[in-house]
């Protein structure tokens, strides 16, 4: 088992004020890898059209790390680490939430509109997701 999933808590995951350099004709936001987060960017997805009400997340990652961002409208993350639990709201394109491993997420409270856009650390990897909060409880506390 990965260390820094079992050390992770919640206060490690911080909102980062990314750069933001405006112009009368727009703005715009860089992200870089190992220099804005710190790890590799291997990965990029976003979510949208989520129904209202729904929810997304619900698992943890054993080795993954995230950078979430709204980059579009609003949503919540609510980060778990087995002890303590943290409701996130992120509302700029130039805010972006940095989740270790070792942190249940949840995502929740999506506006009319919004799109999370996710940078991650690694490629897909199925045996990387705990996806019953149970396991993830067990796996937190087995060390």
């Amino acid at each position: 088992m990965n260390v820094s999933f079992v050390a992770n808590g919640i206060d490690d995951c911080p909102v980062i004020q990314l750069d933001k350099h405006t112009r009368p004709n727009g703005n715009i936001t860089v992200v870089e890898d190992n220099i804005t987060v710190p790890f590799d960017i291997r990965r990029v997805y976003y979510l949208y059209d989520v129904p209202g009400g729904e929810e997304r997340g619900g698992h943890a990652h054993r080795n993954l790390y995230q950078l979430i961002v709204a980059a579009s409208g609003s949503f919540d993350v609510i980060l778990d680490d087995g002890k303590k639990r943290r409701t996130v709201s992120l509302n700029r394109p130039y805010y972006g939430l940095l989740i270790r491993p070792g942190i249940w997420r949840e995502l929740n409270n999506f506006s009319s509109g919004a799109v999370s856009l996710v940078l991650a650390s690694e490629l897909y990897d199925e045996g990387d997701y705990i996806r019953e909060y149970s396991d993830f409880l067990r796996e937190k506390r087995s060390v």
